[in-house]
């Protein structure tokens, strides 16, 4: 294939998303911020031979919808986006989408580089998708605000589905600031930003700064700043505790008191936490117990789940059927 023939393949691709996205956006573009729902940062199923699992991933949206979970994320950092290829990320969000049993579905096509970027978006975008979630160019550390502004300006310009940006330094080194926001805000699909920080005073400044964007928490110990004040959350802790999360949300959505299910979800998590099932591994095995699907796996550098967490897990799940 000719350089030539390459770039229109992809220009061509760009514009299709452009097309499938622009009444979608038109649509959503009086609210975008897609405020008070909860997303599932779903993790990324493999088989023994690391191959993603097509068969299990789709069972796990409809495992997710049936839960009660208002859409997932697609290959966030729970997904494990770095250990995938740009062609396998396209397959994923194809299976998301193609069995998304009504869920809403974000992709996450961050890379390093914004012509790969903008690839992934517009093919998110050309395929259905309702939103992205965008980390900042990472490797290169504490780049000026100018050149985050130019880098997703270059996105913006092109894709026209709601875009969220991804605040999550500790592994991006790279954050997402006030000032990039601010420079940002002019284009009608800044939908909001996911915070993966958890920390409670940068929280709430990002919520007072831009309170008709939705300032999704990434964390749960500001799940209640977020839901007080009408915004979003992505969760990782949402691929094992899909139902209590749902409540939460649930009878905030009913005017009610979510104090109660609040405390039931924190006491659930408390018991499997023990196990680790913050690593990919342990979590990837307590979902298939959770689903009743063969064990999945991680890509390294992750580890596979021990004996000693399989053990915790089995016990911490039935202890939780138990619980009210």
């Amino acid at each position: 294939m000719t350089q030539n023939t390459t770039r229109r393949t992809f220009l061509g691709a760009v514009g299709i998303a452009a097309v499938a996205g622009a009444t979608r956006a038109a649509k959503t573009a009086s609210n975008s911020v897609d405020n008070g729902k909860f997303y599932v940062a779903a993790c990324t199923p493999c088989d023994k031979n690391l191959k993603f699992d097509e068969g299990v991933y789709k069972d796990m949206m409809a495992w997710f919808k049936d839960q009660g979970a208002d859409g997932v994320v697609v290959l966030g950092t729970t997904g494990e986006y770095p250990s995938f290829s740009v062609a396998e990320r396209k397959r994923v969000a194809e299976t998301a989408l193609k069995h998304r049993n009504g869920l809403l579905i974000m992709v996450s096509p961050g890379t390093p580089n914004f012509p790969e970027t903008i690839e992934l978006s517009a093919h998110a975008a050309a395929n259905g998708a309702d939103g992205l979630l965008i980390i900042p160019p990472f490797y290169y550390k504490k780049p000026p605000v100018e050149g985050l502004t130019k880098y997703y300006s270059l996105i913006f310009d092109q894709i026209k589905i709601p875009i969220n940006l991804y605040h999550i330094p500790g592994t991006s080194a790279v954050p997402i600031s006030l000032e990039l926001l601010h420079s940002l805000e002019h284009y009608p699909n800044l939908a909001g930003i996911k915070d993966s920080t958890g920390d409670a005073a940068g929280y709430a400044e990002f919520v007072k700064e831009f309170p008709n964007l939705n300032m999704r928490t990434g964390t749960g110990n500001n799940l209640e700043h977020a839901l007080d004040h009408g915004m979003g959350a992505i969760l990782a802790e949402g691929n094992l505790f899909t139902k209590r999360i749902a409540a939460v949300f649930a009878a905030k959505r009913a005017g009610q008191d979510y104090q109660e299910p609040l405390a039931r979800l924190r006491a659930a998590q408390q018991v499997l936490r023990p196990a680790g099932v913050g690593g990919y591994g342990p979590m990837k095995y307590a979902l298939s117990l959770l689903m009743g699907t063969h064990q999945t796996y991680q890509r390294p550098p992750h580890l596979d789940v021990t004996d000693e967490q399989e053990t915790k897990i089995k016990e911490g799940l039935e202890q939780i059927k138990q619980m009210a």
